[in-house]
């Protein structure tokens, strides 16, 4: 598919990571001076239900510059993970007309990134478990656990009531994204699509086929066929699926650099891959983290970086956010400080 004629040129990258803080909308001024005083200059900002507009987002952007800060994308739990759309529900068009105007408003807000996700039954925990220090947190246990997503349960072995082929999902993505990308093209907004979490083979008899493997990543958006439709590397959730995303998580963030297309990352770490695994503190899982902040600056990544699922810690909310903010921003000085050495 060809570049739409009306397409707006993507707003090229600038260099180095843009280290970014999520935040809602409702986010207190004294918030907004503590993400500045950690030295963080992009916010990713969540919206409730209701809220995905244009005039809602040029009030946000407007607040947030006010601030000296930047807005990199505005989320919203309806433009992600719409079951009607990744398995052709009675009202499919009406969605993707809908996501279709947040696209618009999000491209004349002048904000130049959303991220998508594709899940058609929520993300799949189980109770949560007592990590280090005793904190709680997000566990999967593939016996127990159930999707959840924007209100919804879904369980059993059957989540809507029947299986559904691998050849089925391929046909609903294929319909959805001939349609988005050139809206997005149109729009000159990137659409980072995140993987499955977690990327199990299957879950309540969907598969997780196409954003739960590296290859039917590149399948997806070789279908897409479009600039404007890359990735979101939840690098939390691919060392969630371990081998059977066909590569580790640092080989995936190299394959996905030389597309052009990775524009988004989420940095947070896991206890070990599926069956099981725990949610835990950055620098205390099973993936070195220093290793793939390297890759990141080695692959010359540009796009936003967020710390993701962060586990709480005493002190109040601020704690654990603070202490992932910072160890993240002192891995990428490192890595800096390495490749440049390397290279120099």
């Amino acid at each position: 598919m060809a570049p739409a004629a009306t397409a707006k040129p993507l707003q090229p990258l600038t260099p180095g990571i843009k280290i970014s803080m999520q935040v809602n909308e409702d986010v207190s001024d004294t918030d907004l001076t503590w993400v500045k005083q950690m030295g963080i200059d992009y916010l990713n900002v969540q919206t409730g239900k209701g809220r995905g507009t244009l005039e809602n987002f040029l009030a946000i952007k407007k607040r947030v510059e006010t601030a000296g800060l930047k807005v990199w994308n505005i989320s919203n739990n309806d433009n992600r993970n719409i079951e009607e759309v990744t398995l052709n529900l009675p009202g499919r068009d009406a969605k993707i007309a809908w996501l279709k105007q947040y696209i618009r408003d999000t491209g004349k807000a002048g904000i130049g990134y959303i991220t998508y996700a594709h899940m058609a039954n929520g993300i799949w925990s189980s109770t949560q478990e007592k990590g280090r220090g005793g904190v709680s947190a997000r566990a999967f246990k593939l016996d127990t656990a159930k999707g959840f997503w924007n209100g919804k349960t879904y369980d059993g072995p059957l989540s809507h009531g029947r299986k559904y082929t691998k050849e089925e999902l391929w046909d609903n993505y294929t319909y959805f994204i001939k349609q988005i990308a050139p809206v997005a093209e149109e729009a000159g907004v990137r659409i980072g699509i995140h993987p499955d979490d977690p990327p199990v083979p299957e879950l309540g008899g969907i598969p997780r086929h196409i954003f739960g493997t590296f290859d039917g990543y590149m399948k997806a958006l070789e279908i897409a066929n479009s600039p404007a439709i890359g990735v979101c590397l939840c690098c939390g959730t691919w060392m969630e699926g371990g081998k059977s995303t066909g590569k580790n998580v640092y080989d995936a963030a190299r394959e996905f650099a030389k597309t052009g297309k990775l524009w988004k990352i989420h940095f947070r770490n896991v206890t070990g891959p599926i069956p099981y695994f725990v949610e835990t503190y950055i620098d205390n899982g099973y993936t070195d983290m220093y290793k793939l902040m390297k890759t990141l600056v080695e692959v010359d990544f540009r796009g936003n970086l967020i710390a993701d699922h962060v586990p709480g810690m005493e002190g109040g909310r601020h704690s654990g956010w603070s202490y992932s903010m910072g160890y993240i921003k002192a891995l990428y000085q490192a890595a800096q400080a390495e490749v440049k050495g390397r290279k120099g």
